[in-house]
């Protein structure tokens, strides 16, 4: 019989990191799934790591580097997915254990065909950040349709019906083809076919803050500043890091202890709160900042723009008395 869950955990040169996210999908509450792991050209003992597990649901294709980001290997492991719903993790991400059971019961709850759970960063030093992007408002849809994503695939899981309906990811983009795969299936449902989980279910880790110009790494750069002169940022969400040590493999520790993930669910709520009042806060003053910027613009542009009509009326009036 089909498994309820198919889960594509894709991996490159990455043994060091893959056992964790292993472990973390077959730490899963929900244990009805498939764990299809894809190996985009691995020359490490990636093989070996996965062998050593020794669990019937896992099925590893060891196949040759696809050209990009290896989204060609993930098609052809996706049209021997058997679930009702396909999931996805990457080598250097974790799940909770109830992350299967979450994003199934939105996509229940709503009939909806895809849907994601909130997104969480975290960076090499420790420090994890929400994200609040709710594609549910339109002008976060839009922003999303048009500008950047915020979604991690590990946060993303949709109806195998997709798969039919929407085609699969597409190989000739050399990145975010991920992105471009999701904007396909909401577009394709009218933009009506899509939920929110707003409770996290996966740990997204990333070092893009320190290399990458974008959206994201500015986001969390601004959260990172923000740790950095508070007291109030929650310890679950800032973890030292011990060197030498993944931080994949810390939180992995973390999680299988009792009282983590709720823990750390209940302050990414605080954090999420107390942003958005320090945001509320600070309106009026950027608003005043705002206000002042516009009136020196108006009255520069003013005075651009009757100068020429001053000199225009002293000509007339120098004309008018010759005249007489």
């Amino acid at each position: 019989m089909a498994p309820r869950f198919s889960v594509l955990l894709t991996t490159h040169n990455r043994a060091n990191l893959l056992r964790y996210a292993i472990s973390s999908v077959l730490s899963q509450t929900e244990g009805d799934f498939e764990l299809l792991i894809v190996g985009d050209g691995c020359t490490d003992n990636s093989s070996a790591i996965v062998a050593a597990f020794n669990d019937s649901r896992i099925r590893w294709f060891d196949l040759p580097k696809a050209p990009y980001f290896g989204y060609a290997n993930r098609n052809v492991v996706l049209r021997q997915a058997s679930g009702e719903y396909i999931a996805f993790v990457t080598d250097d991400d974790l799940v909770f254990p109830d992350h299967l059971a979450l994003l199934a019961a939105t996509l229940d709850k709503s009939g909806t065909e895809w849907a994601y759970s909130r997104p969480l960063y975290v960076t090499a030093d420790g420090v994890v950040v929400p994200f609040a992007n709710n594609l549910l408002n339109s002008d976060d849809l839009e922003m999303f349709f048009t500008l950047w994503n915020h979604i991690p695939s590990t946060c993303v899981m949709y109806r195998r019906s997709c798969l039919d309906k929407y085609g699969y990811f597409p190989e000739d983009v050399p990145a975010s083809a991920d992105w471009k795969y999701w904007i396909r299936i909401i577009e394709g449902g009218n933009r009506n076919n899509f939920d929110y989980c707003a409770t996290p279910s996966a740990l997204h880790f990333t070092a893009i803050w320190r290399t990458t110009p974008d959206k994201q790494a500015n986001e969390v750069t601004a959260a990172r500043e923000i740790v950095a002169k508070s007291s109030w940022w929650p310890g679950s969400l800032n973890v030292p890091m011990p060197s030498g040590i993944a931080e994949q493999e810390v939180f992995y520790e973390l999680i299988q202890r009792d009282g983590f993930v709720d823990q750390l669910r209940n302050d990414v709520v605080r954090v999420v709160e107390r942003l958005a009042w320090m945001q509320l806060s600070d309106t009026p003053k950027r608003l005043k900042t705002l206000q002042n910027q516009l009136d020196a613009v108006h009255a520069s542009t003013s005075w651009k723009l009757t100068a020429p009509f001053r000199t225009a009326r002293a000509a007339l009036s120098r004309s008018s008395e010759q005249k007489l």
